[in-house]
């Protein structure tokens, strides 16, 4: 620790020897300094801050009905091309600061100086611009923040503008390509379908499919055609000699109260049988229904054969004149004719229908993979369309709600003025800063000399440096002319040192003073 105060102690003593050549430094930087320094023009600093509301009521009322964009990325976008090259000439355009320009390579460097001296600072998230320009005219000055500020708008605006109008004239372009496309196709389609008119297909069914259904119909048609054909057969074995009612004495059939329940039963097991089998537990049921009233039909039949010799001398001139069972067993045969007539025209239609169709199967299969190519093609260009129509709407109606200036509003916080009073340079600041880089230089100059030309103050010193034993030293002893000489000296070095700190004083007393005038005036 000793060692390190000591070797402090001989720079500054180093220091202190080349003193001179110190101050005199000092001096030449800080009148150098000082007088550039108030040399320097004043400057004048216009500002504004301007405002982008992205807030609207109309973005979430218009949520998928307009084309959504992020207003903020869009504002951003604006802000960081704000000093492109196009803006900044539009900036001296309108400013007049390009008039004395009379070439490129100078129009180059008026544009670069410009774009260094304007300043676009924004308050993060918040959309708060805040613009500065410093000039050495507080007019112009206001003039050129004026001008970004509306530069800053119409860029704001009129980028957003030029997008809906060149994604208009793109929709345009584009429904227009497709009406064309569409109405090719509905003529091809049309002209396809004159062309192969009856041999369509319908409700969505192919070949395959109409050909199934029509041998499916006239299978269900033939044993329709063959149950009735059954049904026929039953009621004329009914009608004939064989399965005649048994008859009384003057010829008439004789008919049972138990005759129109067989009957009737029968009917309705003939139109289960169409629909289920022989297994069913309604058609076993209803079999064993019928054969229990055949038997007690052989019963009152026997019954009525035995009484009937007594009555035949009490009823001989007496004849059923009519037999109601007998009536409905024809009319139901007439019935089941006319049934299997409309059958036969059914099964031999659909039967003519199959025929044809066996016949088309090398041509219908190509029509119908025809008719599906052109409205596959068909429904792509209507789709494209409609959704082409739908996306023009959205971005008629994204324009019109930009063009009510809702969606982003350009609000000026703080209009553009002239400032009353120079804010640049701070001299004040520049002043001290002559003085301490004058003192430094000085005390460097001198620190470097005494390296230079170095000297032992110290017994240590000298060891230090020739690693040789010291056996005593000899001190200085001034004549009485040298001390005055040394003190005139001093005090001289002390006034030019304690001139420079007042001419600095000084100096700062004036700015002061005449920066309270500006404010005063």
């Amino acid at each position: 620790m000793n060692e390190i105060i000591e070797q402090m102690l001989d720079y500054l003593r180093g220091i202190w020897r080349h003193r001179w050549p110190a101050l005199l430094c000092a001096w030449m930087i800080g009148v150098v300094g000082w007088t550039v320094v108030l040399l320097l023009p004043d400057q004048y600093q216009a500002s504004a801050r301007v405002f982008v509301d992205t807030q609207s009521i109309l973005r979430p009322l218009l949520q998928g009905l307009t084309v959504e964009v992020n207003p903020d990325a869009q504002v951003g976008l604006v802000a960081r091309t704000l000093l492109s090259r196009p803006n900044l000439e539009q900036i001296a355009h309108t400013t007049g600061l390009d008039a004395q320009v009379q070439d490129p390579a100078a129009l180059d460097r008026l544009l670069n100086r410009l774009k260094e001296r304007i300043d676009l600072v924004g308050a993060g998230r918040e959309n708060l611009y805040t613009i500065t320009f410093e000039d050495r005219d507080p007019q112009r000055a206001k003039q050129v923040v004026q001008t970004v500020v509306e530069v800053f708008a119409a860029n704001l605006v009129g980028d957003t503008r030029q997008d809906s109008d060149a994604a208009q004239r793109f929709l345009e372009e584009q429904i227009s390509e497709y009406e064309a496309r569409l109405v090719e196709a509905e003529n091809r389609l049309k002209d396809f379908k004159i062309k192969n008119v009856g041999r369509m297909p319908s409700e969505g069914q192919n070949y395959y499919a109409r050909l199934q259904q029509v041998a499916t119909e006239l299978e269900a048609t033939r044993l329709k055609l063959a149950q009735a054909e059954s049904r026929r057969n039953a009621l004329q074995q009914q009608l004939s000699g064989s399965a005649r009612p048994p008859t009384d004495s003057e010829g008439e059939a004789v008919v049972l109260p138990v005759d129109a329940r067989i009957s009737s039963l029968e009917q309705k097991l003939d139109e289960l049988l169409i629909q289920y089998t022989d297994r069913h537990p309604d058609v076993s049921i209803l079999r064993q229904t019928v054969a229990d009233l055949k038997r007690q039909r052989e019963q009152e039949l026997a019954q009525y054969a035995a009484g009937l010799a007594g009555k035949q001398a009490d009823n001989g001139a007496r004849r059923l004149n009519a037999n109601p069972v007998y009536q409905q067993l024809k009319v139901a045969l007439a019935r089941e004719e006319a049934n299997l007539a409309s059958l036969r025209v059914q099964a031999d239609e659909y039967e003519r229908r199959r025929r044809e169709l066996q016949n088309q199967v090398s041509t219908i299969p190509k029509i119908e993979a025809e008719l599906v190519a052109l409205n596959r093609d068909y429904e792509i260009n209507r789709k494209k369309h409609d959704e082409l129509v739908g996306r023009r709407e959205s971005a008629r109606l994204s324009q019109q709600a930009e063009q009510s200036k809702q969606d982003v509003r350009f609000k000026i916080v703080d209009p553009p003025r002239a400032p009353p009073k120079p804010t640049g340079p701070r001299r004040l600041l520049l002043l001290s800063l002559v003085l301490a880089v004058g003192l430094g230089a000085g005390v460097g100059l001198a620190f470097l000399w005494a390296q230079l030309w170095p000297t032992f103050d110290s017994r240590r010193a000298l060891l230090r440096v020739t690693q040789m034993p010291v056996f005593g030293s000899v001190g200085l002893v001034r004549s009485p002319a040298a001390q005055r000489r040394e003190r005139w000296q001093m005090g001289v070095y002390v006034a030019l040192l304690g001139l420079l700190l007042l001419s600095y004083a000084g100096l700062v007393a004036v700015q002061m003073l005449r920066a309270s005038s500006v404010a005063l005036n």
